[in-house]
This record gives C-alpha cells, sequence and structure tokens, in this order.
C-alpha cells in the first residue's frame, strides 16, 4: 500500500483488520509518515504493560503518564539518528556494537565508559556497562560531578590545598566514591584564610602593643582572664575593710564556716574552700603572689605569676590593685583584637601555611 507521503506500506490482517508491519529500520524511521488512522492505538499508559518503565518514562517527554503517537515517533527519530543504519534497533538485544554508533559525542561516551570499566578493546557497549554510573566513575578523577578529589591534583602542592580544605570543612563524596572537596567548600576556605590573614595582620602593624608579651601575650591573657574574678573580688573585699574596718572578719568568712571543714579530711576539698577569699583580707592589702594563697587557687595564681605579671611588669612578690589594673590595661589591646578574630576555622593550620596557600593561588 502506499500513502500520499509516497513511502510503501506492508501490512497483515489479525484480529480482524489490518496491521502495518515493521520489518526494517526505514519502516521505522518512516512511522511519521503512517496515516494514523491505521495506527492500532495512538497512546498507551507509561505503567502497568510489559515494557520497560524507565524507557517508557524517557518516551514520555511532556511526563503525563501516557505515551502518545508523536513522542514515540520523536523517540524513534531521535535513537535512528544516533546509528550509522537504522536497521540496528530492528535487531535487539541489550549492546550495541561501537562500529554502529553514527554520532559522535555519543561514540566518544560509549568509548570513556569501557575504557574507565577496564574494557578499552571491546567492539560493543551494552545496556549494563551504560547503566551503573557508581562502576563507570569508580576510577575517574574528574567525573562532571563538581567534587574534587586529591588524584584530581596534578602537583603535590594542589593536593596538599585540597587536604587542607578538607581538614578545615570536611568533605562530600565524589562520584566515584572517594572523599573530595566541591566549590562551596572551596570558596569558603579561601574567604576564611583570607579572613583569617587580615586579622593576623591587624597584630602585625600594632604589635607592640597588641601583642606586649609577643607569642606569649595569649598565655598571658589566658591566666588573668582565669583568675580575674578571684582577684577583683579580693581587692573589692580589701575596700570595703577600709571603708569599714567592722567587717573584716566576716569579709575573710567566719569562724564556724572554717571549723565546717576542719575536722574533715584535711586533703583539701577544692569545692569547700573555693569560694573563700582568694587571700586575708585587710584594708589596702596587696595580692601576696608566693604565699597566703587560697589553696584552690594556687595553681591559678601561679599561672597569673608566670605567665602574666613576671612577663608584663617584672618580678613581684606582690600585686597592688594598681597593679592588678596595670596588667589589665597592658593586655586590653590584645583582647580587644582576639574577641574580633575572624577565619578561626583555617587557624588550625597556622599562619605561615594559610599564606604560603594564599600567595600561591591555589
Amino acid at each position: 500500500m502506499t500513502t500520499p507521503n509516497t513511502y510503501n506500506w506492508r501490512f497483515f490482517r489479525a484480529g480482524g483488520f489490518d496491521q502495518v508491519k515493521l520489518e526494517t529500520g526505514a519502516d521505522l524511521m518512516n512511522l511519521d509518515k503512517l496515516d494514523q488512522k491505521l495506527w492500532v492505538a495512538l497512546a498507551c499508559p507509561t505503567t502497568g504493560i510489559e515494557f520497560c518503565p524507565k524507557t517508557a518514562a524517557l518516551i514520555d517527554t511532556d511526563k503525563d503518564g501516557r505515551i502518545r503517537a508523536n513522542e514515540l515517533i520523536a523517540a524513534i527519530k531521535w535513537a535512528g539518528s544516533q546509528l550509522k543504519n537504522p536497521d540496528v534497533l530492528i535487531k535487539g538485544g541489550d549492546s550495541v556494537a561501537l562500529a554502529d554508533i553514527a554520532d559522535a559525542s555519543l561514540l566518544a561516551s560509549a568509548k570513556q565508559i569501557l575504557v574507565n570499566l577496564g574494557q578499552k578493546d571491546a567492539a560493543a557497549i551494552s545496556l549494563g556497562d551504560a547503566s551503573d554510573a557508581n562502576k563507570i566513575f569508580a576510577n575517574t578523577t574528574f567525573n562532571g560531578d563538581g567534587v574534587i578529589i586529591a588524584e584530581s591534583a596534578a602537583d603535590a602542592a594542589t593536593k596538599a590545598v585540597i587536604a587542607d580544605i578538607a581538614a578545615c570543612f570536611g568533605t562530600v563524596n565524589d562520584r566515584s566514591g572517594k572523599p573530595g572537596i566541591d566549590q562551596a567548600k572551596a570558596d569558603a576556605f579561601f574567604a576564611e584564610a583570607a579572613a583569617f590573614d587580615a586579622w593576623t595582620k591587624k597584630s602585625d602593624v600594632d604589635a607592640a602593643n597588641v601583642l606586649p608579651a609577643g607569642a606569649a601575650t595569649s598565655a598571658a591573657n589566658a591566666a588573668v582572664k582565669a583568675i580575674k574574678t578571684k582577684v577583683d573580688d579580693f581587692f573589692g573585699r580589701c575596700r570595703l575593710a577600709a571603708f569599714d574596718p567592722r567587717t573584716v572578719a566576716a569579709l575573710n568568712r567566719t569562724e564556724a564556716e572554717y571549723a565546717a571543714i576542719t575536722g574533715k579530711d584535711l586533703s583539701i576539698n577544692v569545692g569547700e574552700i573555693a569560694s573563700f577569699p582568694l587571700a586575708q583580707i585587710a584594708a589596702g592589702k596587696a595580692l601576696p603572689l608566693k604565699t597566703g594563697i587560697n589553696p584552690a587557687h594556687a595553681a591559678a595564681v601561679a599561672d597569673l605569676v608566670n605567665n602574666a605579671a613576671k612577663p608584663l611588669l617584672g618580678d613581684k612578690a606582690e600585686l597592688t590593685e594598681a597593679d592588678w589594673a596595670a596588667l589589665q590595661a597592658k593586655l586590653a589591646a590584645f583582647e580587644a583584637w582576639s574577641s574580633g578574630k575572624t577565619g578561626a576555622v583555617v587557624e588550625k593550620l597556622g599562619i605561615a601555611r594559610v599564606r604560603e596557600v594564599l600567595a600561591a593561588k591555589a
């Protein structure tokens, strides 16, 4: 039978009506020329039929759950255009010979998949070969998923930077299954590195003021902060004693409070005496630094002496209230600078490494 579109069709009779024979690739490629009044059906559901649902979903381009004539024709036209001979579509099977693939990019993709699977000399690619993405990308470094693994780097320096980013921001799994970094982690890392560098430079510019004890300034500030509440309490009690001498006994805690602990094991339970004054209270008294310190805070006072008072004020046997104010004033710039820290996430790398990475523009 010849249609108005001049393609010769062959029919067979079944079930009481004529049905077209689809026997060659040419038959399939000319299906758009078959009068749709001669089609057995012009639509069918994508599910509930004996047909691969994944393939049906691909053919159903408008995703309405039904494959219609125009969608089937488009799918056949596309499939045939990828092949040198559309008769391959009639043969069936689950593989395609590389020699039958016409489209250059599709052929290159098929060859790359086979290379990735360790089958670089294979003459055909199967459905199974193309379907297992994890297997395809297991040994690849660049696979289009936006994740960079250490093996992607061509040099040791770049690999080291990838490791630094992972150490600071964690990793995401590459399609190959290996841990790597993505654009978001890289951007965050370099932003934090720049922020940490800028913050550190503030101390470089005004080192004498910000770092009065040099590299030991951080330890000095920590020692002051650790005992500050008790030292402030001590000098506050001494001022109150100067205001009214009658308060001295109460300010040093009552005999009854001491009696409550003297009958116990005198190994000294820190919890029982930690709330007692740092040292004996008296009007205008300086804080002794070597003797007469509440045992619960002896270690903290020793740190204050070794890490802060001695480096910043010199070797002293006691600390006056004016000395205490002067010590805190010397650390005020450092405290303000350290409280405004930025880029803390990358601090573990050290400023030398951070600056090395930024200078290399990795």
